[in-house]
């Protein structure tokens, strides 16, 4: 694939996702049941963001790395989510949320290797607050199952689709390919600290 049509890709698919507003836990409007959950994750630049630098993170260590990061994190963010909906108190949600997007951005920028066991261990520390957003604002009257399942398949995808564009990446020569992810996780982190200072 030519560098031309990934960047192409990469826009059309950020068109796509951003909405009006940057953050999907705005607590407006009616949610509830699988589609309601689905549309939470992608509906907020935030999350999108963080869930696609998984998917590149895990791409960048390989091997068992593919589906163990992936998987931490939905794992993690189900137990996130658990404690939203029972009302638990956790705070700095918003800035949890943001800053796993500096991080995230930033260790795909930086490229450097990460151990499988440490990655795994970043992303389920965040996975946490993303969780608690999700279930502390699913309403009272939704099918809890439904709206988890949604919005555990929402990000569950946008990994896949940091994994995809991470191993389409690599195919370029040894040059192009790194600094295209490498930018990209620069371009994220740079939105995180954007996101971050709207939070405090």
């Amino acid at each position: 694939m030519a560098i031309k049509s990934i960047v192409s890709l990469i826009a059309a698919t950020a068109a796509l996702m951003t909405p009006a507003a940057a953050f999907a836990h705005t607590g407006l409007g009616e949610t509830g049941g699988l589609v309601h959950g689905f549309m939470h994750p992608v509906g907020g630049l935030d999350h999108v963001l963080a869930m696609v630098m998984v998917g590149l993170l895990a791409a960048e260590i390989g091997g068992r790395a593919l589906w163990l990061v992936p998987a931490t994190f939905v794992a993690v963010m189900a137990l996130g989510g658990a404690l939203g909906v029972a009302g638990l108190p956790l705070p700095f949600v918003e800035i949890g949320i943001a800053l796993s997007v500096v991080v995230l951005g930033g260790m795909v920028a930086l490229s450097r290797e990460t151990s499988m066991l440490a990655a795994a261990g970043i992303v389920g520390l965040f996975a946490v607050f993303h969780g608690y957003a999700h279930g502390a604002e699913m309403p009272a009257d939704a099918d809890g199952l439904a709206y988890a399942g949604g919005f555990m398949a929402a990000t569950a995808l946008l990994h896949a689709a940091g994994i995809g564009l991470g191993m389409a990446v690599a195919r370029l020569n040894t040059v192009t390919g790194p600094l295209l992810v490498r930018s990209a996780g620069a371009l994220a982190a740079v939105a995180g600290l954007g996101l971050l200072a709207g939070t405090l």
